[in-house]
């Protein structure tokens, strides 16, 4: 199976957040992650930033972010070329959706944690 390194937006190291178990079960599925939160923190050994940083070969970007915050990171998720953004439950965004298929990135209305758990991510 193909790694695919993914951006987590809106991680958190609050380990009753949906965000934190994804950064676990993506690591553990052999993931390169990486995440951006609202403060710099260490989960699992990833090293989260607050900053948008110039990450390379992101595959997949993940969001954990309520739509109403999600403008400001238009053009950073764009800047990174992702290959398919994954609208978690709660993130849907009709805009970004639709900004992302005019940069031809795919998007998904889905659950990371059930698209790793049923071997679909």
């Amino acid at each position: 199976m193909k790694k695919k390194k993914t951006l987590i937006l809106g991680a958190s190291d609050n380990p009753t957040r949906y965000s934190f178990l994804a950064l676990q079960r993506l690591k553990g599925a052999g993931h390169p992650v990486e995440g951006i939160g609202k403060k710099d923190m260490i989960v699992d050994g990833v090293a989260i930033t607050k900053k948008k940083k110039d990450f390379k070969n992101i595959d997949t970007v993940t969001l954990y972010l309520n739509p109403a915050h999600q403008p400001e990171y238009y053009d950073y998720i764009f800047s990174l070329h992702p290959n398919r953004i994954i609208f978690n439950p709660g993130t849907e965004n009709p805009e970004l959706k639709r900004l992302a298929a005019e940069n031809d990135i795919q998007t998904l209305e889905a659950c990371t944690l059930v698209l790793l758990s049923t071997g679909q991510f």
